[in-house]
């Protein structure tokens, strides 16, 4: 490819995470010789952000194994890299992409994929020093330290973030201390038994919740000593802040395109404007059962990058994949797979006091998702079930004597 060339279509990727990544690669996969530049806010080559709260927190992975690709990927003859820059403004009209660095880039075909940024808790003395989020490795980087010398860490939210980092925190010996404003954990993502288990398994390792819960404000002189909630100070040397993330749309916005919660993207990951596309975490789409929904997830992220890439070389392929999720704390493997609806019929299959078990969800006798704990067949049986719209009759998967090989 002849990088001087001034006839190669231009593909810009806004966005350095997984999803751009994955665009640039099916890309090439699919024969595309034109010029791709991705553009990325932070000094680092794009890298995968779960192990952040998992292994790389815990120091058990080294920060090299984060990286999605090696260097050799981000030569500008296959995909140019633009590090510690943000895109600021697109226009349309004339297709180009204003960079905070003053730099402007021209593009044929325009992918964003913006992720999402930490949600900031809003309470006096939200700035105090002491007090942490994490999204990312310099997140990391300046939490893990403070682990080794703190003794009482508190952590607001108690949703996947809130709970990994509370179960590291334990191996390190920190006193740890959750404060949840809903009546129970990862309210919004698991059901009431996974939530159940998984309160049962971080108090027995330690862990003290405070449920139904608002955080009032944190305390101290100069830097971080406590956290008032409930009418009550907690002492607390660091504190972490994990109530969610805000999609980054605002350049979407901006530029005119359809927004309320994300980006809006039709099948084909495509906008309203036919030359720009969106996938991962930033986009909001109609999912396998019509709901219109913003997902949180690597694999969301990697297969709208897939089909918004298809698209643009003129394969468009509908996206239809069933969304799945995982999460990892202590010993415990929790694998998601599908969407949940109030209202489902809930089967229970094994035993959560062996660790080992899984919540299925039935929706008019059909399997719509389902909960794995430490139960990897059923995690990848059910996923399997979701996607054919199997029906199963409940007495029939509750049955563990039936292997779920057999389940049908």
């Amino acid at each position: 490819m002849a990088k001087d060339s001034q006839n190669l279509e231009r593909i810009v990727i806004i966005g350095a995470g997984q999803a751009g990544v994955q665009a640039a690669t099916t890309l090439r996969a699919e024969g595309f010789a034109g010029m791709i530049q991705m553009v990325g806010d932070e000094a680092y080559v794009p890298y995968q952000r779960p192990p952040l709260s998992k292994t790389y927190l815990m120091g058990t992975m080294e920060r090299d194994r984060l990286f999605l690709k090696p260097d050799a990927f981000y030569d500008p003859e296959n995909c140019g890299l633009i590090r510690g820059v943000t895109a600021t403004s697109i226009d349309r009209d004339v297709k180009l992409v204003e960079l905070s660095d003053t730099g402007i880039l021209s593009y044929d075909k325009l992918l964003i994929a913006t992720g999402t940024r930490v949600r900031k808790i809003n309470v006096p003395g939200a700035e105090l020093p002491g007090i942490h989020y994490l999204r990312s490795i310099a997140d990391v980087d300046e939490l893990r330290p403070a682990f080794g010398t703190a003794k009482n860490l508190v952590i607001v939210g108690a949703g996947y973030i809130g709970l990994e980092v509370a179960a590291v925190a334990r191996k390190y010996g920190l006193n740890v201390t959750v404060i949840e404003a809903l009546e129970r954990v990862m309210a919004r993502s698991a059901s009431k038994a996974v939530s159940e288990f998984y309160e049962r398994v971080h108090r027995e390792a330690g862990v003290v919740f405070h449920l139904n819960t608002g955080v009032e404000g944190f305390e101290g002189t100069g830097r971080l000593s406590g956290v008032r909630a409930g009418g009550k100070t907690f002492p607390a040397d660091i504190a972490l802040v994990g109530i969610g993330v805000v999609p980054n749309c605002e350049i979407a916005e901006a530029a005119g395109l359809k927004c309320g919660d994300g980006i809006y993207v039709d099948p084909f990951c495509a906008t309203e404007d036919p030359a720009i596309f969106a996938a991962g975490d930033c986009t909001r789409h109609h999912g396998r059962n019509g709901d219109l929904i913003r997902l949180e997830s690597v694999q969301n992220a990697i297969d709208q990058a897939k089909h918004a890439a298809l698209a643009m070389v003129g394969k468009p392929t509908a996206y239809r994949e069933v969304p799945w999720f995982w999460s990892d704390q202590y010993d415990l493997k929790l694998q998601i797979a599908g969407l949940a609806k109030a209202g489902d019929e809930i089967v229970l299959r094994g035993d959560p006091a062996l660790r080992k078990f899984a919540v299925f969800h039935l929706r008019d006798g059909a399997v719509a998702a389902v909960e794995a704990v430490n139960a990897a067949a059923e995690y990848l049986v059910g996923r399997k079930l979701i996607a054919e719209g199997a029906r199963v009759p409940p007495e029939r998967l509750a049955d563990t004597a039936i292997p779920m090989k057999n389940i049908v």
